[in-house]
């Protein structure tokens, strides 16, 4: 094996993944126009039916442009020997290893803001501002940004700094270690999220009382559910999209409903979606995701360790000297082909999560009113009813709505 087939089957994983991706957009955009199946007929008018294939076209161009110019600058940089320059810029700064890798990949983070930010800039002030989703101001939005761009430099840099500091110490040995630390950090974020970062960006306020909080805390006493925390977010200060999710484990639960949420759906309907959230707590499926990303991020640093200090990977990116920053990023192109692989898998196993929820609330006799709510959130949010089977199988993580209607009727 030379350096010359490890650079080509790195470019030749680039454009197969490319190019299958591309297809598959393009195939579900050929559905796009599609008649709508008799058990969805009732969800859109004729007008919001007509304003939701415009947005599905337009995101369908801007997301393929914005692809195009992504995949363009990934080959540029491969060819140019890219990652070569920030490696000998970053060696420049120190000699410490573990300095020279963490400047190594916050210039890629400065990069990749720098080119992301114009695009989410078009997407909430051109595109989620003409379809009538926007809601935030551009004082908002810069803020969020530099809160998020913050946050990512103290968080990813403290666990890049320690898993560095794992393998210079503990060699081919240090994906054990980092494994312990990754699964230590996803427990302690999935009980303080809510707590610690959520506040940073959103106002999470106790539901208030009257017919809705006794409606859920009946359901919760029903299904034999401890729950005290019931909280409501002020999501519409930045966006009408409605949403709702669970975090937490043990005394940390806690269901948090969107502002949107109540102002979209009835109290029956907002109950279904406590029964649905509910669901998956009782069938378990925020334990058996949790060992699910376990075990996957096991088997990617135990790979990892075997490649991460190879040659040849290094001089395939045009870099003489092996190091861990290196050996990560030819690592993670060469593995785009398994982690498309488990990706199928993950949506696999969670749309089957996601049926397994709906029954829950079924069961409880709230089927017609999630189905209700669902279909008032597929409105609301311009969804694709008529998506192509194949994009679904290979990207979707829930059912579709018509499936979903199947499965609960």
């Amino acid at each position: 094996m030379t350096t010359s087939f490890i650079f080509y089957t790195i470019i030749g994983i680039l454009v197969a993944n490319f190019l299958f991706d591309k297809w598959l957009d393009f195939k579900n955009a050929q559905h796009f126009s599609d008649e709508i199946p008799p058990e969805l007929k009732d969800v859109y008018d004729e007008e919001q039916y007509v304003k939701s294939q415009e947005y599905k076209k337009y995101t369908y161009k801007f997301s393929t442009f914005i692809s195009i110019v992504s995949f363009l600058i990934i080959l540029f940089f491969l060819i140019v020997d890219g990652f070569a320059s920030i490696d000998s810029i970053s060696r420049q700064v120190s000699n410490n290893e573990t300095i020279v890798s963490l400047v190594f990949f916050g210039i890629l983070l400065l990069g990749s803001t720098i080119f992301s930010m114009p695009v989410s800039y078009y997407k909430t002030f051109v595109i989620e501002e003409r379809f009538g989703f926007n809601k935030t101001t551009r004082k908002l939005f810069f803020i969020d940004k530099f809160k998020g761009f913050i946050l990512s430099v103290i968080i990813a840099g403290i666990l890049l700094w320690l898993i560095i500091l794992f393998y210079n110490y503990f060699g081919s040995n240090f994906w054990l270690y980092a494994l312990a630390l990754i699964t230590v950090f996803s427990v302690f974020m999935n009980m303080f999220y809510s707590t610690l970062i959520v506040p940073l960006f959103n106002k999470q306020t106790p539901l208030k009382e009257g017919e809705l909080k006794k409606s859920l805390e009946d359901f919760v006493k029903k299904a034999g559910f401890k729950l005290d925390q019931l909280f409501v977010i002020d999501g519409s200060k930045r966006s009408t999209r409605a949403n709702a999710y669970f975090a937490g484990f043990g005394p940390k639960k806690r269901v948090v409903l969107y502002d949107t949420l109540i102002n979209d759906l009835e109290t029956d309907e907002i109950t279904a979606v406590l029964a649905h959230e509910i669901g998956h707590y009782k069938h378990k499926h925020i334990i058996y995701n949790f060992i699910i990303g376990t075990v996957l991020t096991a088997l990617t640093l135990y790979l990892l360790s075997i490649f991460i200090n190879s040659k040849l990977l290094a001089s395939a990116l045009g870099v003489q000297l092996p190091s861990f920053h290196i050996g990560l990023i030819a690592f993670g192109l060469l593995y785009t082909p398994i982690s498309e692989i488990t990706g199928l898998i993950n949506n696999l196993i969670s749309r089957k999560f996601e049926y397994q929820a709906d029954n829950f609330a079924k069961n409880y006799g709230y089927g017609k009113a999630l189905i209700s709510g669902l279909k008032k959130l597929s409105k609301n949010n311009l969804s694709n009813l008529t998506p192509h089977p194949l994009y679904v199988f290979y990207h979707y993580s829930h059912p579709t709505l018509l499936q979903r209607y199947k499965n609960i009727q």
